[in-house]
């Protein structure tokens, strides 16, 4: 598990401008570079090499990139909107976080922020010509770079912010969070279901929002400074305010309810990293706009249920809990609240479409097939409420055909749920 400063710190190096400050910083670190590398070099090599180019060089990268700079922002600015007006505005904080769009961006503003300072620094007279032969080399490099960049971005441009790349990259977010949770399935405390013990006072929450991340190490560091034992009441993806706790502690608290809550860091919006549940509700809203009148597209309602049996599959690999944190009793994740987190509703929006329903209930019954003491009870619970929702719109010849794949499910030995240990 990451603390919360490194939760913040992975954050902070998904933001666009920081790669940028990095080209900037590699423009001021050259000229100490040159000034400490110059001298060493023979006399008047800096002028048999062509560094006198320099200057034209970078006045060409400054005024082109800046052009390109400006032109790559639309064109992003442009997928964001469009993925959340044809896939879900959830989807776009995934769209910023891309890497590849990231990197040719900064790579593009900070190559640009590099040739300008570069040319205020000849201007100032600042090099000679052995000095201006460091820098020439470090712009050649430069150069090469933003060359990668380019094809980078035109093989990019082919599918960024498409409906396929948008649910790809959801899919991908909300497996990397439930692998995450599989391997820490209490986010390395204890296992706890069910009320705190008797007595345990609760610590509220100061502000209104969703949690985002739990610092464990945080939590485990204030019990056992205080001699307590923590319960956690509300996991990441849950809504807090003043009249909610976020941990329950079974000890005297004394002043330390304020580092406590310090632990829980809380955002208006909830996110993907530690939070495989907003994923899968992400995944589900994509396939009710598409369910819905106005778009009439069942073939992603489809694609996403394919996506959901993927992911939900992870579910019949439990891994064995390893305890990290043992004054730390967490909550599980249960299947049966990430089952009803996707097909409830494209069970609901897609009642009336008979091939959105046959896919519903052979992902149910895949499911069941993959594990059936893991799956069956819950896909025959969501296979049943789906059958009685599509009834009404169904012809004679589709219900039966529906009837049958959820017999099927139906026939399938259920065993007692089974949880990561």
């Amino acid at each position: 598990m990451i603390s919360r400063w490194q939760w913040l710190l992975k954050h902070f190096f998904e933001r666009l401008w920081v790669i940028a400050l990095l080209y900037a910083l590699l423009a001021v670190a050259t000229i100490g570079l040159s000034s400490l590398l110059g001298p060493l070099l023979p006399d008047g090599l800096g002028v048999k090499l062509g560094a006198g180019a320099l200057e034209t060089v970078l006045t060409i990268l400054a005024s082109s990139l800046l052009s390109v700079v400006t032109f790559s922002l639309g064109i992003m600015v442009s997928a964001f909107s469009g993925a959340a007006g044809a896939v879900t505005p959830r989807a776009t904080s995934l769209l910023k976080a891309d890497r590849t769009t990231q990197r040719v961006l900064s790579v593009f503003l900070g190559s640009f922020l590099f040739s300008l300072i570069g040319i205020i620094t000849l201007t100032a007279g600042l090099y000679d010509d052995e000095e201006r032969l460091i820098l020439f080399a470090v712009t050649l490099l430069v150069v090469l770079l933003v060359v990668i960049a380019i094809f980078r971005w035109i093989a990019h441009l082919s599918v960024f912010g498409l409906m396929s790349d948008s649910i790809s990259k959801v899919e991908a977010a909300v497996r990397e969070a439930l692998k995450a949770r599989m391997e820490a399935p209490f986010l390395g405390g204890h296992g706890h279901d069910g009320p705190p013990p008797s007595g345990a006072a609760a610590v509220l929450s100061p502000n209104i929002g969703y949690v985002c991340h739990i610092d464990m190490e945080a939590l485990q560091t204030t019990a056992k400074a205080n001699g307590l034992r923590l319960y956690v009441a509300a996991l990441p993806g849950s809504f807090v305010h003043p009249g909610a706790p976020l941990v329950w502690v079974d000890g005297k608290a004394g002043d330390c309810a304020e580092a406590l809550a310090a632990a829980f860091t809380i955002e208006t919006a909830r996110n993907f990293d530690q939070d495989p549940r907003f994923g899968l509700s992400v995944l589900t809203e994509i396939a009710e706009r598409a369910l819905s009148p106005a778009v009439n597209d069942p073939g992603t309602a489809i694609d996403v249920l394919g996506r959901a049996v993927r992911l939900l599959a992870l579910w019949q690999e439990p891994r064995e809990a390893v305890l990290q944190f043992p004054l730390v009793w967490v909550p599980p994740l249960r299947l049966a609240d990430m089952m009803g987190d996707v097909f409830p509703a494209i069970a609901r929006d897609g009642a009336g479409v008979y091939s959105v329903q046959m896919r519903l209930q052979k992902s149910l019954l895949a499911l069941a097939r993959i594990s059936a003491p893991v799956f069956a009870a819950e896909a025959r619970h969501h296979s049943e409420q789906a059958l009685a929702r599509a009834a009404p719109h169904m012809l004679p010849q589709e219900a039966e055909s529906l009837h049958d794949v959820a017999s099927q499910i139906a026939s399938l030995p259920a065993g007692p749920l089974r949880q990561p240990m």
